[in-house]
């Protein structure tokens, strides 16, 4: 049975996050349990008089995992020339992600998925060029649902009140965030194990109010990539990436370089990680969480990176459009919880604490 939500869903990404124009060419990725959100996109898109691109996939998007699992090292270094002339030429991408098992791609060795990653570089950096508009979003799906604890339709009833809010509102909302943290040299982030400096000076952020991500409600930025010194633990929340759980996450930075890491569980995947190349070790990003309908951790980070009092960090990549200079074949969002306790200083000065912004 079709949710009538999906419309409107669909009407947010081609309409308003990616703004569809006649005659493009649009890229739209589904899994395959997306399609009835894939199907309300595709008719959205062609009342815009624009072209649908499909990719329609079982698991996650890029090469098929078993393919991966099988093809050799000289393969899963070079993206196949059609597929990468395809996302290099089209004019916007829509990506829905609707996973059937979200540990999906977790028996892939580590150095074969680096492989891939570093192939797929030009594909990335145009994606973070803001030359093209695009959007990634989740669909309803059983695994998303037992990830969050919840039934199917809970979860469902979750994702559209996270997702269908007054847009403009929270911008204007946001807005004044952005402003604070535009302002000032340094960000401090202290809370449980964690008392971080990040240097932002030069740096000028961006509101996600349905923008590339949805579900948005996040201020970011790219920090100034020598300036990180301090340790964050990464103890609220497990991290979830590439199939793979971790808990206990800790940094130690100096000069902008993570020197020391550390993981409950997983950690050898960890290390593994951030030795993918030298920009693994930088920040890429520093995520203000502020979306009003996300209060609760879901183990998906689409959602949780934009919970009310939260902040993350991404190790690897920077955004060159806000100034980022750190490259790497890795982007990875991880989640500190500062409602229990935790502040963010700017400057010297408190502007949240435990959560709450202080006037």
């Amino acid at each position: 049975m079709r949710d009538p939500r999906d419309e409107q869903y669909a009407r947010l990404l081609v309409e308003t996050c990616i703004d569809v124009q006649p005659g493009w060419q649009v890229m739209v990725g589904a899994n395959v349990l997306g399609r009835p959100l894939f199907e309300e996109v595709c008719k959205v898109i062609a009342g815009r008089g624009a072209y649908t691109v499909p990719r329609v996939t079982f698991a996650g998007f890029g090469p098929p995992h078993p393919w991966i699992l099988n093809a050799s090292d000289e393969l899963l270094s070079v993206v196949s020339p059609i597929e990468e002339h395809a996302f290099l030429e089209v004019d916007a991408l829509v990506a829905i992600v609707a996973p059937e098992n979200t540990r999906e791609g977790s028996d892939i060795e580590p150095s074969r998925m680096q492989l891939v990653q570093q192939a797929s570089r030009r594909i990335q950096e145009r994606l973070i060029s803001g030359d093209v508009p695009w959007v990634g979003c989740q669909y309803p799906t059983p695994a998303l649902a037992q990830d969050a604890g919840m039934t199917l339709e809970q979860f469902a009833d979750f994702l559209y009140g996270a997702v269908l809010l007054d847009w403009d509102a929270e911008r204007e909302r946001m807005a004044k965030i952005k402003e604070l943290f535009d302002a000032a040299k340094e960000v401090r982030i202290v809370g449980e194990g964690t008392d971080l400096r990040i240097g932002l000076e030069g740096r000028e952020g961006k509101i996600d109010a349905a923008g590339a991500n949805i579900p948005g409600g996040e201020v970011f930025y790219s920090p100034v990539e020598d300036t990180a010194a301090g340790v964050i633990e990464f103890s609220e929340f497990p991290a979830v990436y590439s199939g793979r759980e971790l808990t206990g996450i800790r940094f130690v930075f100096e000069a902008g370089r993570i020197v020391q890491a550390s993981a409950q569980t997983n950690e050898e995947f960890l290390l593994e990680t951030l030795d993918i190349d030298e920009g693994a070790r930088r920040l890429g990003e520093l995520g203000i969480g502020c979306n009003p309908g996300i209060t609760r951790y879901m183990k998906n980070t689409l959602f949780d990176e934009k919970i009310n009092g939260t902040v993350h960090l991404a190790i690897g990549r920077g955004f060159p459009d806000l100034g980022g200079t750190n490259v790497s074949a890795i982007h990875w969002d991880i989640v500190k919880d500062v409602r229990q306790g935790g502040r963010i200083e700017l400057d010297g000065r408190i502007v949240q604490e435990a959560g709450e912004w202080v006037p």
